[in-house]
């Protein structure tokens, strides 16, 4: 499991509760919730915030690669068709490459995880006196006596698998994936594909639609739409990454927006100086 997932993993009712600073709201939820009638834990959780980091990072990514596409073309006077043979295939490209990266770092961060739990595993097994003593010491510089630590590190030592997810946890600040994190790292490479390639689409879409629908529209008409459409996608992708957290929707779509529009303006800055170079020469 992701660490991603891990902080998405807040009950709606707890969530809401938080939001609106209700006490009362907090309480009720943990009392109530607690057990259904067959005394079972019932918690439901929400787990869509696992894929939110390739969702936002290859939006974005996609969406400002293309529109630099675009902004440069523009800044540089270049024809209508060669925006959209570089925007096309570049976007494309880009959303493999970024999809087939997601999943490879993904995967290898993983295992890495796994081995260094691997070596916790063995230093348990074969020095457990000098783990425990570690944990003990960890928790009491975290404010606790040493008569308290001592017997909740000796007690949670008696389940080994436990503990050494533990250790991991306390002593080298990792997450243990789950079984399946192969699987769930190729989910995340699908996720970052598909994102990449949708929103990057936006901007040059609007130079395929537009002049079929109004064919006397000049290339001036088409970098404005695509800046408006860019900016509707990134204030929109900002409002989206503010229901994963306690931010108001508008400001985090304003910053995104804002972000976003500094590097397109970069972009557009910048081909516009080169095509004055090549200009000159």
């Amino acid at each position: 499991m992701s660490s991603s997932e891990i902080t998405s993993l807040v009950p709606d009712g707890a969530r809401k509760a938080y939001d609106g600073l209700d006490t009362d709201a907090s309480k009720n939820f943990h009392d109530t919730r607690h057990t259904d009638e067959e005394g079972v834990n019932n918690e439901e959780h929400q787990t869509e915030g696992g894929f939110l980091k390739p969702l936002i990072f290859g939006g974005l990514d996609g969406i400002l690669t293309s529109f630099a596409i675009v902004a440069g073309a523009a800044g540089g006077s270049m024809p209508i068709p060669v925006v959209l043979v570089l925007g096309f295939s570049n976007i494309f490209a880009d959303a493999l490459a970024m999809g087939v990266g997601e999943f490879l770092s993904s995967k290898a961060e993983n295992e890495w995880i796994l081995s260094e739990r691997r070596r916790e595993n063995w230093e348990m097994e074969n020095y457990p006196e000098g783990e425990i003593r570690e944990m003990i010491d960890i928790y009491e510089e975290r404010g606790m006596s040493r008569e308290d630590a001592t017997v909740v590190i000796k007690t949670m030592a008696k389940y080994k698998d436990f503990f050494v997810d533990i250790m991991m946890t306390e002593e080298l600040a990792l997450m243990v994936p789950e079984a399946d994190h192969k699987i769930q790292s190729m989910k995340e490479g699908v996720v970052m594909f598909f994102s990449f390639a949708t929103f990057g689409s936006f901007p040059i879409l609007g130079y395929v639609i537009i002049p079929a629908l109004f064919p006397g529209c000049g290339e001036d008409v088409l970098f404005t739409a695509a800046c408006v459409i860019t900016g509707m996608v990134l204030f929109g992708m900002g409002c989206v990454k503010s229901m994963f957290s306690s931010a108001n929707w508008f400001i985090c779509g304003g910053e995104t927006l804002l972000l976003g529009g500094a590097c397109a303006t970069v972009a557009y800055t910048v081909g516009q100086f080169v095509d004055g170079l090549i200009a000159e020469s």
